[in-house]
């Protein structure tokens, strides 16, 4: 049995974040590239969580009948992932947080405040400008010049950490019946909260991708892609005995 991932992007940019992964993960597992409100081919479309809930909803829908679905979210895309774990506590087969382990109140909230708060300040042609310079230092032409292609989307980002600050906890997990997997990169200020993730969620699993940040699949592409084969081959192999 062939497993069903529904890819969903971090802030600021597009599906084509998945870029690096896609030829990766095409020869074994099925594969939906979402792009949520205010990003990419919804960059129309005002963002709330609510609607990243109804647009992930619609691209789970549309997995064929008998194929089992991981979500996978990075980033701001764990979050609304969580969300729609949370409100469809049976639709999936197999959830992947990455780089979404920290939780959004306290001394937690100042990473997304920090955020936010730079983006307003400089600006999306001096942020664009800066984020160009930033990816073309740390990634190779040929593994980031595809994901910058999908442009930058900077207008929803202060409503989009808003939006987390006030929803997401930990505790969305509860209710979760699915396998979870925790991935986060090596020096991912992100995974701070990964122990109280686990607490609401004892089953999850925590995986660390090494020598990766953040961004971990542009870290260590074949890395991250490696970590979704496994886990969704165990999905699949559980679904093929259910």
């Amino acid at each position: 049995m062939r497993a069903h991932l529904v890819l969903v992007h971090g802030s600021r940019l597009s599906s084509t974040q998945w870029a690096p992964q896609v030829p990766l993960l095409r020869d074994h597992v099925d594969l939906t590239l979402v792009d949520l409100p205010g990003h990419g081919a919804r960059a129309a479309e005002e963002f709330t969580l609510a609607r990243c809930v109804e647009v992930i909803d619609d691209a789970v829908r549309a997995v064929p009948e008998g194929s089992p679905v991981v979500l996978v979210g990075h980033s701001l895309g764990g979050y609304a992932a969580m969300a729609y774990a949370a409100s469809h506590p049976d639709a999936l087969d197999g959830l992947v947080l990455a780089g979404a382990s920290a939780t959004p109140t306290g001394p937690g909230a100042a990473v997304y405040r920090g955020v936010a708060a730079l983006t307003d300040r400089l600006g999306p042609e001096r942020m664009t400008r800066v984020n160009d310079r930033v990816l073309h230092r740390l990634y190779p032409a040929e593994r980031v010049d595809p994901v910058i292609a999908g442009g930058y989307y900077f207008t929803p980002t202060a409503a989009a950490w808003r939006e987390v600050m006030a929803h997401c906890r930990p505790a969305m997990l509860r209710g979760v019946h699915c396998p979870v997997l925790l991935l986060n990169g090596r020096f991912d200020q992100f995974r701070v909260g990964a122990k109280t993730y686990l607490r609401a969620c004892p089953g999850a699993r925590v995986e660390i991708v090494p020598r990766a940040s953040h961004f971990a699949n542009l870290d260590q592409p074949e890395a991250f892609a490696d970590a979704l084969l496994r886990f969704a081959g165990a999905v699949a192999d559980s679904a093929s005995r259910a």
